[in-house]
């Protein structure tokens, strides 16, 4: 009887480690497979939108790392593999047109565990604000790229960021307008509070750095805004002192997945 209930045993113990050793290697094989999957269907927390509104206002010093109008050839790869060596996952506003033309990046940064949120198809506020149909088509139009990218069929980001930001004076009746309509669609929307100035005009890194220094001081939470773009600086040349920064100040790092 004493050898039947060790024999029990072992074979629990057996079947456990395997198990075990199994969702190990399904992990490592495929490190994100576990993250949850946005569709037009998910259930999300009722209170996002409150989280988003109130997360700049935090005193943890958690910061979101967050890159908007791309991807890009020239910026999105490297900023992912600036990422990857520091094992953080950031946030990329994308816009619809450019990953329709850069779908592996897109896919490459989902796989990644980095979240995909949406920034218009066009970037480009005229379009974006002509009528209500076309505010809900650079939306939609911009999921649909996202998904085909990451092979997720009516893939949904729930989150938003205006061209420019909601802060921007310009088209804010129109804005005002495009919440309702947002919220209709199961989305919020963010700004920032924290950026390094990358895309408002020539600078040298040093000056980016400085800049980010400038804007995070005294701040907890903090929403980064940089552009995955080089259109005006090189971000990438500039993020490892950026990150190493704040975290010398004591700052983890996340992204939108945990807010969900």
């Amino acid at each position: 009887m004493k050898i039947l209930i060790l024999n029990k045993k072992i074979l629990f113990f057996i079947c456990l480690f395997t198990i075990l050793f199994i969702s190990l290697f399904f992990y490592l094989s495929n490190p994100f497979s576990f993250a949850i999957e946005l569709t037009t269907n998910s259930v999300i927390d009722e209170t996002l939108h409150e989280k988003v509104a109130s997360l700049t206002k935090k005193e943890e010093k958690i910061a979101y790392l967050t890159f908007d109008d791309g991807p890009t050839l020239k910026a999105t790869g490297k900023i992912l593999d600036i990422l990857k060596a520091e094992d953080i996952k950031a946030t990329f506003f994308v816009v619809g047109k450019h990953v329709k033309e850069n779908p592996e990046l897109a896919k490459r940064a989902y796989e990644e565990g980095h979240y995909l949120a949406n920034h218009g198809y066009h970037h480009d506020n005229k379009r974006l604000y002509q009528s209500s149909d076309s505010f809900i088509s650079e939306i939609k139009d911009t999921d649909m790229e996202i998904g085909k990218a990451i092979g997720v069929e009516n893939y949904c980001s729930h989150i938003f960021r205006f061209p420019n930001g909601y802060m921007s004076s310009h088209y804010k009746a129109k804005k005002k307008e495009a919440i309702k309509l947002l919220s209709e669609m199961n989305y919020t929307y963010i700004d920032w509070n924290c950026l390094n100035n990358d895309s408002v005009k020539k600078y040298s890194n040093s000056q980016l750095l400085k800049n980010l220094k400038k804007s995070a001081k005294n701040k907890g939470t903090l929403v980064v805004l940089m552009h995955d773009t080089s259109d005006v600086n090189d971000t990438p040349s500039i993020l490892k002192d950026s990150i190493d920064y704040l975290k010398e100040q004591g700052y983890e790092f996340r992204n939108f997945y945990d807010l969900l």
